[in-house]
């Protein structure tokens, strides 16, 4: 028989990396408090080991339209047994924190579920759930440090025992900071391969890819660390006028390694290439010998025959493929380990100001507001010389950028396309910036030899039958998925009868952003799938060409007795793009036409869209 558990369980589940910077951020200040605990992703949690513990803490991040993260998909199946009774976890301590968007229609939806699932089962919450909200001017945090001081009290009542001194009683950093989670080995290896880039040597870069990532302490699962396929850009075309203000572009790729099938739907995520010279800069900063070969494994991992399957990489590489330098803000942490290698004593105190809570608002202006890159941070405190172990641990790593399809394979079989908003903006101290994928990618040139390394996945948006009707909701580039349905249900009309499509397309004006003008007319006329002669339809909202702004919920309520028509033959709704108001304003269009045409009060309305939504024909995929 099992024993009962003598520790303070902390459980993450992210997606992201978010959750696990804050299930870290708990465990960092509960071994302050001489607190014990086992701190472990959900994916390796055994769920049976809830009925044994004295208290548990989950951290649990909420993806895409409230959905589970993959790695708490096991644990989430399991306590939806029906044989777990509502004592079955006898009156267990727990606490949740979530980590969210309330940008999004479910905003921390994971974390209020799992909450009221572990009350249901007998679980007794030590507090309130805490949500964080990356909408906060300080991001998760702004939640979870109050939320956190609490925990630490409410849970030295239920058990003191947790903390021997009290829960206000911290150790010195001092006697925390000296190890990192992990440790660099150097090899002896006298011959450097150079770094391969013709399509003969796209092995031996998947190699390197592969073996970069899988060293990386944050890796989001051992099985993705090499890409699916590699593919080569072959179309470069700008969507938008060039003095819009903003850089829209249509992306077309070829399979240059076996050419993966995927569905109309689905998403493409691409891992970027970084400017070589923000990478020899950070390695001159920091340093680093680029020609030296290394692995990387846990401290805790003694082991060294566990390392048999990693082969070492060049330093350099190991940062280009999986340290992102000159993009992404690092954490607090990251300041308060720099404070402790700063020589220069103004460095030292700005640094712990920074780290602190009193410190927390002007380091979130300084940076997450001005998105201060790893590399520019150093520059600013030159005194601090970081270990690279240090540096590996808490570098934010390079994450794939995902993209949803914007073709059908059926219509070019050997190839996928994207449409992608090359990003740019400046911060409140005019600071110009551009996102990282997005600009490299528009930067290749489809002459050259470039293979972009690529993962597909499922979205949001499941590929439909043929004979379903759709409805589907696409402004900016929302309309992505879109142009790949439309293309897909086009090859099917050639050889079985199709139902009909209407798409609700929406820009700024004719003439700057009508994105793929010539593609949705042509299938809006002569019989095409777009067309009213075939049941479908294509209306676009132009927002800035007449002095009333004019969106695609206005043009909604314009065709309202035409959707309801479809809507009574069971139509299927899609709606993609921006998560700031659109995808509320729009299923609000949808609950008013219900109301309208169906003769029904608002509530019943309401109800009947969520009765749509269960039954797997109301899908929205969005981004911010």
């Amino acid at each position: 028989m099992k024993e009962k558990c003598k520790k303070l369980s902390i459980v993450y589940a992210t997606e992201s990396g978010n959750a696990l910077d804050a299930a870290e951020h708990l465990a960092r200040h509960a071994e302050r408090r001489s607190c014990p605990l086992n701190l472990l992703s959900i994916h390796q949690y055994d769920p049976t080991l809830l009925f044994l513990e004295e208290a548990i803490i989950f951290v649990v991040s909420t993806t895409g339209q409230g959905d589970t993260p993959h790695s708490m998909k096991g644990f989430w199946k399991f306590l939806l047994q029906r044989n777990l009774t509502s004592s079955c976890l006898k009156a267990l301590p727990y606490a949740v924190f979530g980590l969210g968007d309330s940008s999004y229609p479910k905003y921390n939806f994971v974390a209020k579920k799992l909450d009221k699932r572990l009350m249901d089962l007998g679980g007794i919450p030590i507090i309130e759930r805490g949500l964080g909200d990356d909408q906060h001017p300080s991001g998760y945090e702004g939640s979870l440090d109050p939320w956190m001081s609490s925990l630490w009290r409410m849970l030295y009542m239920i058990k003191p025992e947790f903390f021997p001194n009290g829960p206000d009683v911290v150790i010195l950093d001092t006697v925390l900071i000296d190890q990192p989670k992990v440790q660099i080995i150097y090899h002896n290896i006298e011959s450097v391969q150079s770094h391969f880039t013709t399509a003969s040597d796209l092995t031996h870069l998947d190699i390197q890819i592969g073996s970069a990532r899988s060293l990386h302490p944050g890796k989001s699962s051992p099985d993705r660390s090499r890409p699916d396929c590699f593919l080569k850009m072959v179309k470069n075309l700008p969507l938008t006028r060039s003095n819009h203000g903003k850089d829209v572009r249509h992306f077309e790729f070829e399979f240059v390694s076996d050419a993966i099938e995927y569905d109309v739907g689905d998403v493409l995520e691409i891992l970027p290439g970084q400017d070589v010279a923000a990478v020899d800069a950070f390695i001159r900063r920091c340093n680093l010998d680029p020609d030296s070969f290394i692995t990387v494994k846990p401290r805790e991992l003694d082991d060294c025959s566990a390392l048999g399957s990693r082969v070492p990489v060049k330093l350099k590489t190991f940062v280009e493929l999986t340290m992102d330098v000159a993009s992404a803000s690092p954490r607090r942490y990251f300041f308060e380990v720099m404070s402790f290698f700063a020589t220069a004593e103004h460095e030292r105190e700005r640094l712990k100001y920074f780290a602190s809570p009193e410190g927390r608002d002007d380091l979130y202006q300084y940076n997450q507001k001005e998105r201060r890159t790893v590399l520019e941070v150093l520059e600013d405190f030159p005194s601090v010389e970081m270990p690279f172990e240090w540096l590996v641990q808490l570098v934010p790593p390079l994450k794939t950028r995902a993209f949803s399809i914007s073709s059908s394979q059926s219509a070019h079989h050997n190839q996928v396309h994207l449409t992608v908003n090359v990003v740019s903006w400046t911060t409140p101290y005019k600071r110009k910036k551009k996102g990282l994928c997005s600009s490299w990618l528009a930067a290749l040139d489809p002459q050259d030899a470039n293979y972009v390394p690529a993962w597909f996945h499922k979205g949001s948006l499941p590929k439909p039958s043929p004979s379903l009707p759709l409805i589907l909701v696409g402004p900016g580039t929302g309309c992505a998925p879109f142009r790949g349905f439309v293309e897909e249900r086009a090859v099917q009309s050639k050889t079985t009868s199709t139902a009909p499509i209407i798409f609700f397309f929406g820009c700024q004006n004719v003439d700057g952003d009508f994105f793929y003008q010539d593609f949705w007319l042509s299938h809006a006329q002569d019989n095409g799938v777009l067309s009213e002669v075939k049941g479908g339809g294509f209306y676009v909202a132009f927002s800035r060409d007449q002095s009333q702004k004019v969106y695609v919920q206005h043009k909604m309520r314009e065709q309202s007795q035409r959707i309801w028509n479809l809507l009574a033959e069971g139509a299927a709704v899609y709606i993609a793009g921006s998560s700031t108001k659109m995808p509320t304003d729009v299923t609000s269009a949808f609950e008013e036409i219900v109301s309208k045409e169906n003769e029904v009060s608002s509530d019943a309305a309401i109800r009947w869209i969520r009765a749509l939504e269960r039954s797997g024909k109301f899908h929205i995929e969005a981004w911010s």
